[in-house]
């Protein structure tokens, strides 16, 4: 049987957050103000976090992304990688990364089942790209997505969020890396959530917008069907290019009425709704001893719970405590 929601949603895709440390602090997603990091010990440990991917695949779910911060700074995350393959019932495992540590991990990341890869990436130039995540690596990452693609990690996607008077000129660019390459280059709303995020509200460029500027500078675009995708992305493709545009749209053109995800962030809760902080945790009792048929019932509260929609729209961004970060976006 289908896992449903109230409003009939299929539920069959989680996002973990296996850490919420990065090595990178871009300048939308962390607050400018310091943030601390949690504990080694307030973290969940990958046997916890493996215990409840069982318990969520014997529910339906068949769809596992690995977040962060960034997942690849945590030590063994490939070990764990290699454990999702093993569980029964999964049929897609996935990673996003801002691809720092890729090139000197891709040899285990294939070891380990070669997963599905989303790059964050909000600049091609490197300078423009020091400004924004506060780290002189653009090479280091442009080198693990060429090798990537080298590799055959297919669809290699990269994300990029349009910020007004930050790297909105470079939209264009983006879209060109898919003419020559098979790169799906995403465009996603900038979202502006969290106590310091409220002061850019008026950053965030529709992708009504982003498209038009692609259409006007590199060329028209026509509908594109992703096989087997369970984004919220609609993706688009240029005259004879070898990639894919997709335009994933929260704030201008919510996707909830179709959304199919839960997210468990690194300290331990069930998060049913990225845009909002209702929270089950599933680590006290974890750790209290329960048994799997409780852990059963909180996933099914995170269902009763599931909202039909964000309301970001009627609610004043602050209200959103937790940043990007520590959510696993």
């Amino acid at each position: 049987m289908p896992l449903l929601d109230p409003h009939n949603r299929r539920i069959d895709y989680l996002r973990i957050s296996v850490t919420d440390r990065c090595n990178l602090s871009c300048v939308y997603c962390k607050p400018q103000a310091e943030m601390k990091m949690r504990a080694h010990d307030e973290i969940l440990s990958y046997e916890e976090i493996l215990r409840l991917v069982s318990v969520a695949a014997t529910l339906g779910i068949t769809r596992v992304r690995v977040t962060g911060g960034e997942p690849l700074v945590r030590r063994g995350i490939v070990g764990f990688i290699a454990s999702l393959y093993k569980e029964n019932g999964l049929e897609d495992i996935s990673v996003t990364t801002n691809g720092v540590l890729l090139e000197e991990m891709l040899d285990g990341l294939i070891r380990a089942g070669k997963p599905r890869l989303n790059i964050s990436l909000d600049s091609l130039n490197p300078l423009k790209f020091r400004k924004i995540t506060g780290s002189d690596v653009f090479d280091r990452v442009w080198r693990g997505i060429t090798l990537a693609e080298e590799h055959g990690f297919f669809p290699l996607k990269i994300n990029m969020v349009p910020v007004r008077g930050m790297n909105d000129d470079e939209v264009a660019d983006f879209a060109r890396l898919t003419l020559d390459r098979r790169l799906h280059v995403r465009f996603i709303e900038y979202m502006p959530i969290g106590d310091d995020n409220r002061r850019r509200g008026d950053s965030c460029i529709p992708n009504s917008d982003i498209r038009e500027i692609i259409e006007r500078e590199v060329g028209p675009l026509k509908p594109f069907i992703a096989v087997n995708s369970a984004g919220p992305s609609d993706n688009y493709q240029l005259p004879h290019a070898r990639g894919v545009i997709g335009f994933i749209s929260p704030i201008t053109r919510h996707f909830c009425g179709s959304c199919r995800r839960l997210r468990l962030t690194a300290d331990g809760k069930i998060r049913p709704c990225l845009l909002s902080d209702t929270e089950i945790d599933v680590k006290t009792p974890l750790r209290g001893g329960c048994d799997d048929a409780e852990l059963e019932r909180m996933f099914r509260l995170a269902l009763e719970i599931k909202p039909d929609r964000h309301y970001l729209h009627e609610t004043e961004a602050a209200r959103f405590r937790r940043t990007m970060s520590k959510i696993g976006g």
